[in-house]
């Protein structure tokens, strides 16, 4: 009788637990919205990326509002001096955003959000002008705001599609040396915008 009672007390748990999550798989392209004149050095820019980017969502019950965690396999983006590759720089863009869902008659969920985001980069390798330098990238954190929708079909139970579009304020603070004096220190403004396409399912 114990036994039944545990079984059935951890089947309504797991139940809560997963009724109001949704998971996301999509695809995204990375989009620089800015670029950086440095003084001495020249204009400095990110390039456009693709990346694989899924997120966990979790809905609050019956209301409209939700919370999303953006995820990403590691992003390289090369980043030029006057169209010249100098240095490629890995970073992941772990981001929040606190959504509203307008819920209607139709299959199509519009939502906006807005939140945090963050630039956790690490493994920057020069090229080009700046070989034979020490580059280094700061962490940046900054607001994130997005604006999509999901659609299901109507011979779905679960899943769906969704499109959106991100805008990062992201400015990393980046540092060459030249041995051990300080060549140059700036703000790679970046400030991309991230459009993603992909599948969600909800449990």
């Amino acid at each position: 009788m114990l036994k039944q009672i545990a079984l059935v007390s951890l089947m309504g748990i797991s139940t809560l637990s997963f009724a109001d999550w949704q998971v996301k798989v999509g695809g995204s392209v990375i989009s620089p919205t800015q670029d950086t004149a440095v003084a001495g050095v020249g204009v400095v820019e990110a390039d456009h990326e693709f990346a694989f980017t899924p997120s966990v969502e979790y809905i609050f019950g019956d209301t409209p509002f939700s919370a999303e965690l953006l995820l990403a396999t590691p992003i390289n983006h090369d980043v030029t001096i006057d169209g010249v590759n100098a240095v490629k720089i890995k970073h992941l863009p772990p981001t929040v955003t606190f959504k509203y869902n307008f819920k209607n008659s139709t299959r199509f969920t519009p939502y906006i959000g807005v939140g945090g985001t963050a630039f956790v980069a690490w493994d920057e390798s020069e090229r080009g002008p700046l070989t034979g330098t020490d580059v280094k990238v700061k962490e940046d954190f900054g607001f994130a705001g997005q604006i999509g929708f999901n659609f299901q079909p109507a011979d779905a139970k679960n899943w769906g599609v969704f499109f959106d579009a991100r805008y990062a304020q992201l400015s990393p603070e980046v540092t060459v040396k030249a041995g051990d004096v300080t060549a140059a220190k700036f703000d790679l403004d970046i400030d991309p915008m991230v459009y993603t396409l992909g599948y969600s399912y909800r449990f």
